[in-house]
C-alpha cells in the first residue's frame, strides 16, 4: 500500500471552520475523510483533532492518505515529448497537447498519445501520470494531468461542480455574419446511428448539452469565437456549432468539405482552484499559429 502525505499551512486570512468543514471546503471525497478521521491520519500541529472542532490561521496540517481509491493506469512510455509544460507544481501539471495526437490511448499498450509522453516525463521524477479530462485529437489547448492520486477525487469533483472551467477559441464559418454577440446552444447529443465516430442532434435519446459562446473578430467570411462549455459531452462544440450551421473550419467530421489543413479549435483558458487551498488560478495555452489569419480585425 502506498502512502500518500499532505502538508499544508492555513494562510493569516483563513476562516476559522472546523476540521470536517475544511476537508469540504477542500473538496477532498467522503472516503479519504473516513479513513483519515477512523486511523487519526490527519494532525493540526503535531496532534489528532477531532472534526467537530476548528481550525485557525497558521494552523498545519499534516494528513496522511493511505486508501485513495484511484485506478493508477500503466503507460507504454513513449520518448517524445510533443507537448509543453504549461504549469507544475507537486500536484498537478497542466500542458499544451499539439493537434494531431490523442489524450490517452484506447488499446493496451498503445503509444504515441499525450498520456503516454506524460508518463515518461513524470517517471524521471518518479510520479505517475492520472488523466483528469481530455480533449479530441483534432483540437490543441490546455489539459491538466494529475501527479498524485490524492488530487484526481478533488478535481473530479471542480469538474462536476463547474468550480473547473475551461475555454476554447473556435473558428467558424459565418459568409452573412448572422452569428449575435454571445449567445447559448442548447440541444442534446447523441450517437449517430450511421458513424460511430460522430455524434449528432438526439432530442429522444440524447444527453443534455449546453454551450455558451462570445463573438470576438470576424474576418471575411469567419468568425473567432470564445466558446464556454456548461456540459462535456463527446464533440460538443463541435457539433453544436455545426447544428447551427456555423461548422468549425478544418473539422473533418463535421465540415468535410472545409479545406483548411487543421481543426480550428483550441482550449486556450483553464481556471481552478489548487487542491488544498482557496488559491485561484488560470492558466493560458498560446494560440498556435494557425489561428493568427483569423484574428486581425477586432469585433
Amino acid at each position: 500500500m502506498t502512502i500518500y502525505q499532505k502538508k499544508v499551512t492555513l494562510e493569516t486570512d483563513f476562516s476559522p471552520m472546523s476540521v470536517r468543514g475544511l476537508l469540504n471546503h477542500w473538496l477532498i471525497p467522503q472516503k479519504m475523510q473516513h479513513f483519515l478521521r477512523v486511523d487519526q491520519n490527519i494532525l493540526v500541529n503535531g496532534q489528532y483533532r477531532a472534526f467537530n472542532r476548528f481550525v485557525e490561521p497558521g494552523d498545519q496540517i499534516d494528513m496522511t492518505f493511505s486508501d485513495v481509491s484511484v485506478k493508477t493506469q500503466e503507460y507504454d512510455l513513449d520518448q517524445a515529448q510533443l507537448f509543453t509544460v504549461l504549469y507544475e507544481d507537486a500536484d498537478l501539471l497542466v500542458v499544451n497537447k499539439p493537434a494531431g495526437i490523442k489524450t490517452h490511448p484506447n488499446r493496451p499498450h498503445e503509444n504515441g498519445t499525450l498520456m503516454n509522453q506524460v508518463a515518461t516525463y513524470l517517471a524521471a521524477q518518479g510520479k505517475h501520470a492520472y488523466m483528469v479530462h481530455r480533449i479530441d485529437l483534432a483540437t490543441s489547448g490546455a489539459v491538466m494531468i494529475g501527479k498524485t492520486p490524492i488530487v484526481i477525487g478533488i478535481l473530479n469533483r471542480q469538474l462536476s461542480q463547474k468550480t473547473m472551467a475551461r475555454q476554447y477559441i473556435a473558428v467558424v464559418n459565418d459568409p452573412q455574419q448572422l452569428l449575435l454577440d454571445h449567445d447559448t446552444i442548447n440541444f442534446p447529443i447523441g450517437i449517430d446511428p450511421d458513424n460511430q465516430r460522430k455524434r449528432q442532434a438526439d432530442y429522444i435519446n440524447g444527453l443534455s448539452a449546453i454551450t455558451h459562446y462570445q463573438l470576438l473578430t470576424r474576418q471575411n467570411d469567419t468568425a473567432t469565437l470564445a466558446v464556454n462549455l456548461e456540459t462535456g459531452r463527446t464533440h460538443q462544440i463541435r457539433v453544436h456549432l455545426a447544428g447551427i450551421d456555423h461548422p468549425i473550419l478544418g473539422d473533418p467530421l463535421y465540415n468535410p468539405s472545409d479545406t483548411t489543413s487543421r481543426l480550428l479549435l483550441h482550449g486556450q483558458t483553464l481556471r481552478y482552484t489548487e487542491p488544498f487551498t482557496d488559491h485561484q488560478r488560470t492558466v493560458i495555452a498560446p494560440l498556435p499559429t494557425a489561428f493568427d489569419p483569423y484574428l486581425n480585425q477586432p469585433q
